[in-house]
């Protein structure tokens, strides 16, 4: 348990039969512990080096046990300090990366992998390694068998370890049954989606470090492989297309009532998500493929609206939601 300190299996032993003694010289402890003299002195001098023990004056030389408390924290304080040292460094050290990088080895910044299960344990393994941000376009189609973007179990875990998603989505996934409650649970926890038309491709950025996306264009799926882009002026270029197309895009903000448990006063939840959909910018065909209502049912649900809230357009409707805190 404590190898994360710098103890071996051996050490700890020693010392938690330190603890249990308070005080022992060191045949006493080789005895408890079924070690060597020799090798119970080499644990007992790492233990002194951490601060988790320490030598008492006489004659055999005996040590004593530093309370756990203040001696273990001591160390963990000390491991933080010197985590927090090489943070510092990271930005300097992956700035002298890149500028090497962009002129040796061009062969390695960019890397093709082929095979579903080969492309899967990449984006995997790219987002685990994140630190700060995931950045990317989903588009369709999709491999899940329910034809839609499916939740990502992994970026939940990440949301709540403190690393943000930012998705832009396709407008094309408005028409999708189910993707409304998928992309619910995600900004529920913190992503921050938007919706933009005509994304040309699939994209995952990692951090500004790595950058995933498909080798053939959406649609063609004979093949499934993906480009892996390692720091270089094409990754550069791919951060800048997604920021660029980001702040040209459209806030996906769900309905009071699907992020909360209270919802607004006085709307149903059909209403609710009619509203969504249309603040996202789908139309009347799209929404009703994706609430499996008829075009017509759409229309009817949007002009009762409009009529209860006096509002003239749809654009109104949307303010006026928006003005409330629906949206």
């Amino acid at each position: 348990m404590l190898e994360a300190i710098g103890l071996d299996e051996r050490d700890e032993a020693v010392y938690d039969a330190l603890i249990r003694r308070t005080q022992a010289t060191t045949a006493e402890l080789a005895g408890d512990c079924h070690l060597t003299a020799q090798a119970t002195s080499r644990s007992l001098r790492s233990l002194v080096d951490l601060g988790l023990a320490s030598p008492v004056p006489g004659r055999p030389v005996a040590y004593a046990a530093v309370p756990p408390d203040s001696g273990l924290e001591a160390v963990l304080r000390e491991r933080e300090r010197a985590l927090n040292g090489v943070r510092s460094q990271l930005s300097s050290l992956m700035a002298i990366y890149r500028a090497g990088s962009r002129f040796a080895h061009p062969g390695e910044l960019v890397e093709v992998i082929s095979g579903r299960d080969e492309v899967n344990r990449n984006w995997v393994q790219m987002q685990r390694a994140s630190r700060t941000q995931v950045r990317g376009f989903d588009c369709p189609p999709y491999a899940a068998a329910a034809g839609h973007s499916q939740p990502n179990g992994i970026e939940l875990e990440l949301l709540e370890r403190g690393v943000k998603y930012r998705v832009l989505y396709d407008s094309s996934v408005l028409e999708l049954p189910g993707w409304l409650e998928d992309v619910t649970t995600g900004i529920r926890l913190g992503e921050q989606a938007r919706i933009a038309t005509g994304l040309p491709t699939k994209l995952a950025i990692s951090d500004d470090r790595i950058a995933m996306l498909p080798l053939l264009r959406p649609g063609d799926d004979t093949v499934t492989a993906s480009y892996v882009i390692h720091p270089s002026p094409l990754l550069d270029a791919l951060v800048a297309l997604f920021e660029a197309m980001w702040e040209r895009s459209v806030q996906i903000r769900p309905a009071a009532s699907l992020t909360d448990e209270g919802g607004p006063e006085g709307l149903s939840q059909d209403e609710e998500k009619v509203l969504t959909l249309l603040a996202s910018g789908a139309t009347d065909k799209a929404a009703g493929r994706a609430l499996v209502w008829s075009e017509r049912t759409v229309q009817r649900h949007i002009t009762k609206l409009m009529r209860r809230f006096g509002a003239q357009t749809r654009f109104q409707l949307a303010m006026e939601a928006t003005r409330r805190g629906w949206l």
